[in-house]
């Protein structure tokens, strides 16, 4: 029996759909499940960076300087509205500053020349916990699409400045000459 030509093209493009569906099935399901980060709630902007080995590292920046930065080498930030103490971004300004959140079960440790000893925790409103350093809750900035970027340096965004932090703790106010 031979099928009339478009009832045959409406075949294959069926088959097509259906082999490209079963594809991307595969990709998603190959891109969770990683201990490194969990899938994003809606978007890049609402990705939260969990971690279980080295928090916090160090790199150079040009015009910053050495300064903090998750495991994948994107620019960890402060938020001036913390004041040192406990984890204020939330809700949507989270899905633009997401904490970098721990999930290991012991404290987390530090690369580079950044301090495990200025390492710690917070409990974040969201659930889980955040790590901080010199007691200040990290994020990163969703803006930031490449690790060495450092795009939310000295903005001012959901109710105060956001700053990178440098190995001793310190905030970073000021771009210098290289």
């Amino acid at each position: 029996m031979r099928i009339p030509r478009s009832n045959s093209n409406r075949y294959q493009a069926r088959l097509i759909a259906v082999a490209l569906l079963a594809v991307l099935g595969f990709v998603a399901a190959g891109c969770g499940g990683s201990s490194a980060s969990s899938a994003p709630k809606s978007g890049v902007a609402g990705a939260q960076h969990t971690t279980s080995s080295a928090a916090v590292k160090t790199r150079k920046i040009s015009g910053l300087g050495v300064v903090l930065v998750n495991a994948k080498g994107r620019t960890l930030y402060v938020f001036a509205k913390d004041a040192r103490r406990h984890v204020t971004c939330t809700g949507t300004c989270a899905k633009y500053w997401p904490p970098l959140k721990w999930k290991g079960s012991g404290k987390p440790k530090a690369g580079g020349s950044a301090q495990t000893k200025l390492l710690g925790l917070d409990k974040s409103p969201a659930g889980g916990k955040v790590v901080t350093y010199s007691k200040w809750p990290l994020y990163t900035y969703a803006a930031d699409s490449a690790a060495g970027q450092a795009t939310g340096e000295n903005l001012k965004l959901n109710g105060g400045r956001w700053w990178v932090i440098s190995a001793k703790g310190k905030l970073v106010k000021h771009r210098s000459g290289g």
